[in-house]
C-alpha cells in the first residue's frame, strides 16, 4: 500500500458491474453528523474517475445526499449507495446519516457491508454513538480502518486525533491501531496553521504530495526523517504483532530486515481479520484538482486490505416452517439468498428496493419468493408472495444504471416488487427462504397525526403505510383506546423527516396533535347504585329497575360481574342485559371518559314488569346504575407505568437518575455492565416520558439508549389527576 504513482478510473457515465465475487468490496462510512462523510464519498468518487472536477455527475447532481429533503435539511437522511471502481475492483461504498435518528439507516448500511471505514473529525474528535458502534463492529469481528477528516481546520491536530482513536478504539491493544501515513505540512500561514499537502508513506518511505492538484510522489527530506523513522518503527512492530508468523517478531529484534512485500501482506490479513486498525487521514480536493488528499491511498487500503464478500458469514437462514438452512458465505452456484437492505419510492418508477445478494444470482424479470417475517409488532404484517423483478440497476446519483445481473457479494437496485419491505428476503421461487432480521433499535417517540382535511383522510392510510414498509424503525399504531393514529419514532429529526415525505411524496398533509396516553378509572371504595329505566308514553313501555354494588379489586382483575340476585326479582333472562349494560357504561368511563377497570359489581336486586320489561331496558338499567354508584364514589384515575431500561455512560449515571426521580419515576436498581456503563431500571409513568427519547440524548450527549415495556395501572397523584381531568372539561 502506498506504492503506486497513478490513479486507476472508473469508467464515468456507465453502471460499474462485477462478475465474480473476488472482484467486489462493500464498505460502509460511519462517522458523527459533520464528520465529513459525503464529502469523502465525493472525493473518493472524483479520484475514481466517476464524477467531473465539480464532483458532479452527468445529470449535474452529486453522487450522494440527492434526496430533496436533505438538499432542505442540509444532512444526510438515508442509506446512499455509491459504486466506483479502482484498479479493476468494484467498491460498493454506503454512505449512512450520521446523525442519531436515523441510526436504522447505518444499520442497515452495516448488514450490507463487509468492512467498515469509520470517519473522525480532526477538529471535532471522537462522540459517543461512533464509539457504540465501534463497539458493535467488534462483537461481530466486522473489519474496520480509520479516516480523520477536516485536516484542513485551524485547529486540526492529526497526531493528537491518532492517539485520542487508539485510546478510544485500541481498547487493551493500542498499538492495533496506528497510522500508515503521517500528513506533510506546508509552510504556516498568517495565523499560524501549517496546511496539509500531502502525506508521507511510512512502509513505503515515500512523500505523496498533492498541493500541484496530482497526486507526485518523491523521497522524503531530512526534516521528515525522524518523526517518520519512529513512526515507522512502531507500525512494524503493530503489523508484526498481529502475524501469522510467530517468528518474524523474534527475527525483527534480533535485527533482521523485514522486506516491505511481507509487511504489506501481513498489514492486509490482519485489517481483512478485523485484528488491525489502520488509521489515514482525507481532505477534499481544492480548487480544481483531480484528487483529494489520501483518496488513492484510502482505495488501495479498501480494495487491498478490506476483505471479499467471501469472508462475510451469511446470516442465519432458514426455510418458511422455520427448519434452518446451511447456505455457503457468497456462493454464486447456490440457491438465491438476497435481503432487501433499503426501501425507496421514486415518483417516476416507482418503489426501488436496495438488495444485498448473500447467495446466487440475481437476474432481471426473474420469479422470486418475498418473505417478510418478525416486523408485526412494528405494523408490518407477514406475507409470503411470488414477485417479478423488475430491472436491475446500479445506483449514481439521482441516476439508476441498467446492469444485467448481481452476483452473490454484490449490491444492486430491484424495481417494482411492490410487496417487498426493507428487512424482507429475496429466494428462488421453488425454493423459499428467510434470513434473520437484523437488530433495529425500538421507536420510542410518539407523533400523534390526524388528516388535515377530507382528502387528506383519504390518502393517509396509503401514505402511512408505504411510509413505515420503507423504514423499519417506524412503527404505526392505531391505538384503540385514545382513538389516535400513532408513528412511532427515534427522535425529532426523525419525525420530521417523516411528515416531509408524507407531505412531499405521497401528497398527504397531516396535523400533529398532542399525544395521549391510555388512561384507566376505578373505583377507591365499595359504593351501591341503581338504576332505574320507567318509561310509559302509550304503547309498549319500558320497565327495568336494578341494584348494584360495586367494590375496587387488585390491579390486573378487570371487570368481574356477580349475581346475588334472590326470590326472581330480576328475571334470569334479563340477568346478561344487566351485565352487558354494565361493562358498557364501564367501557365508556364514569368520570372522564377513561374505561372503568379493576372493579368488581355485583347485581343485588331490582324488579321488573312482565309486559314492559326488556333487554334494552336493563342494559340501560345497568348503565344508570353503575353511573349512579360512581357518582357516591371517589374515582381514581389510573395511569399507565412503563418499566424503564436505561444503559448510560457511568459519567450519567448521577444526572439520568436525578432526572428519573423528576419524572416521578422509581429507580429498582442499577447494574454495572462492561465499557464503563450502567445499567438504570426504574418505573416510571407514561405520561412522563413521552420525550424520554429527546430528554436523554440530551442528557447523556448522545451516549445512552432505552427500552421500556408496559407494566400496570396505578392510582395517578390527586394533583396530576386534576389536571387531567380539567383538560378533559376544557374540550
Amino acid at each position: 500500500m502506498g506504492d503506486k504513482t497513478q490513479t486507476h478510473p472508473g469508467a464515468a457515465g456507465r453502471a460499474v458491474a462485477a462478475d465474480h465475487p473476488a472482484s467486489l468490496r462493500n464498505v460502509v462510512l460511519v462517522g458523527h453528523s459533520g464528520s465529513g462523510k459525503t464529502t469523502l464519498v465525493e472525493a473518493l468518487a472524483l479520484t475514481a474517475g466517476a464524477v467531473n472536477r465539480a464532483g458532479r455527475v452527468e445529470d449535474g447532481g452529486t453522487v450522494s445526499d440527492h434526496d430533496e429533503i436533505e438538499h432542505r435539511q442540509q444532512r444526510s437522511v438515508q442509506l446512499s449507495l455509491v459504486p466506483l471502481e479502482w484498479d479493476g475492483i468494484k467498491v460498493n461504498v454506503l454512505d449512512t446519516p450520521g446523525y442519531a435518528d436515523f441510526v436504522g439507516e447505518l444499520r442497515a448500511g452495516l448488514r450490507a457491508a463487509d468492512a467498515a471505514l469509520f470517519v473522525v473529525s480532526a477538529s471535532d474528535g471522537v462522540d459517543g454513538s461512533t464509539r457504540m458502534v465501534w463497539e458493535e463492529c467488534a462483537a461481530v469481528g466486522m473489519p474496520r480502518a480509520i479516516v480523520v477528516t477536516h485536516l484542513e481546520a485551524a485547529r486540526a491536530d492529526f497526531e493528537e486525533m491518532t492517539r485520542v482513536c487508539a485510546e478510544t478504539f485500541g481498547g487493551d491493544d493500542p498499538d492495533a491501531v496506528l497510522p500508515l501515513y503521517l500528513p506533510l505540512h506546508g509552510p504556516q500561514g498568517p495565523d499560524g496553521h501549517a496546511p496539509v499537502t500531502g502525506l508521507v508513506g511510512l512502509l513505503s518511505q515515500k512523500l505523496f504530495d498533492y498541493s500541484s492538484g496530482e497526486r507526485q510522489e518523491s523521497e522524503p527530506g531530512p526534516e521528515q526523517l525522524p518523526d517518520m523513522t519512529q513512526a515507522r518503527n512502531r507500525l512494524i512492530e503493530g503489523i508484526i504483532a498481529e502475524s501469522e508468523d510467530e517468528t518474524l517478531m523474534d527475527r525483527y529484534l534480533g535485527g533482521e530486515q523485514v522486506e516491505v512485500k511481507t509487511l504489506i501482506e501481513d498489514l492486509e490479513r490482519a485489517v481483512a481479520r478485523g485484528t488491525f486498525f489502520p488509521v489515514l487521514a482525507a481532505a477534499p480536493a481544492a480548487g480544481g484538482a483531480r484528487q483529494g488528499i489520501g483518496t488513492v491511498e484510502l482505495l488501495e487500503l479498501i480494495t487491498r486490505g478490506f476483505p471479499t464478500p467471501f469472508e462475510h458469514p451469511t446470516p442465519g437462514v432458514t426455510t418458511i416452517d422455520g427448519a434452518p438452512r446451511e447456505i455457503k458465505p457468497c456462493d454464486v452456484d447456490g440457491p438465491l439468498v438476497a435481503e432487501v437492505v433499503k426501501t425507496s419510492s421514486d415518483p417516476y418508477v416507482g418503489r426501488i428496493s436496495l438488495v444485498r445478494v448473500f447467495s446466487g444470482v440475481l437476474r432481471p424479470d426473474q420469479t422470486v419468493h418475498v418473505s417478510g417475517h418478525g416486523m408485526t409488532d412494528r405494523g408490518h404484517e407477514d406475507h409470503d408472495v411470488d414477485e417479478r423483478v423488475g430491472a436491475l440497476s446500479m445506483p449514481f446519483g439521482k441516476q439508476q444504471r441498467p446492469v444485467p445481473q448481481a452476483v452473490a457479494g454484490d449490491l444492486v437496485c430491484v424495481a417494482k416488487l411492490t410487496r417487498a419491505e426493507t428487512g424482507d428476503t429475496l429466494s428462488a421461487k421453488d425454493d423459499p427462504l428467510v434470513m434473520e432480521p437484523w437488530r433495529m433499535p425500538d421507536p420510542l417517540l410518539p407523533l400523534a397525526i390526524q388528516a388535515h382535511s377530507k382528502a387528506d383522510e383519504d390518502k393517509l392510510s396509503q401514505g402511512l403505510s408505504r411510509l413505515v414498509a420503507e423504514d423499519p424503525t417506524m412503527r404505526l399504531e392505531q391505538n384503540q383506546d385514545t382513538h389516535q393514529v400513532v408513528l412511532w419514532c427515534l427522535g425529532e429529526a426523525h419525525a420530521d423527516v417523516a411528515l416531509e415525505r408524507l407531505r412531499t411524496r405521497y401528497g398527504v398533509q397531516v396535523d400533529v396533535v398532542p399525544h395521549r396516553v391510555s388512561l384507566r378509572e376505578t373505583f377507591a371504595h365499595r359504593s351501591a347504585g341503581r338504576g332505574r329505566h320507567v318509561k310509559q308514553s302509550g304503547g309498549h313501555g319500558q320497565y327495568a329497575i336494578c341494584e348494584i354494588e360495586v367494590e375496587p379489586l387488585p390491579g390486573g382483575s378487570g371487570i368481574e360481574f356477580v349475581d346475588k340476585v334472590v326470590g326472581g326479582a330480576v328475571p334470569r333472562q334479563f340477568i346478561p342485559s344487566v351485565e352487558k349494560g354494565v361493562r358498557a357504561q364501564a367501557a365508556k368511563g364514569v368520570a372522564s371518559g377513561h374505561p372503568l377497570i379493576d372493579v368488581r359489581v355485583t347485581l343485588l336486586d331490582g324488579k321488573a314488569h312482565s309486559v314492559d320489561s326488556s333487554d334494552a331496558a336493563f342494559q340501560t338499567a345497568g348503565a344508570l346504575a353503575l353511573r349512579e354508584a360512581a357518582a357516591d364514589a371517589r374515582i381514581h384515575l389510573l395511569e399507565p407505568v412503563a418499566e424503564v431500561s436505561v444503559l448510560v455512560g457511568d459519567d450519567y449515571v448521577g444526572a439520568v437518575m436525578s432526572d428519573l426521580s423528576g419524572r416521578r419515576g422509581r429507580v429498582l436498581g442499577t447494574e454495572q455492565t462492561a465499557g464503563g456503563r450502567t445499567v438504570i431500571r426504574a418505573e416510571v409513568p407514561e405520561i412522563e416520558i413521552g420525550r424520554y427519547a429527546v430528554d436523554l440524548r440530551s442528557l447523556s450527549h448522545g451516549t445512552a439508549r432505552f427500552d421500556r415495556r408496559y407494566v400496570r395501572h396505578e392510582p395517578m397523584p390527586a394533583q396530576v389527576a386534576e389536571r387531567v381531568r380539567e383538560q378533559v372539561r376544557d374540550s
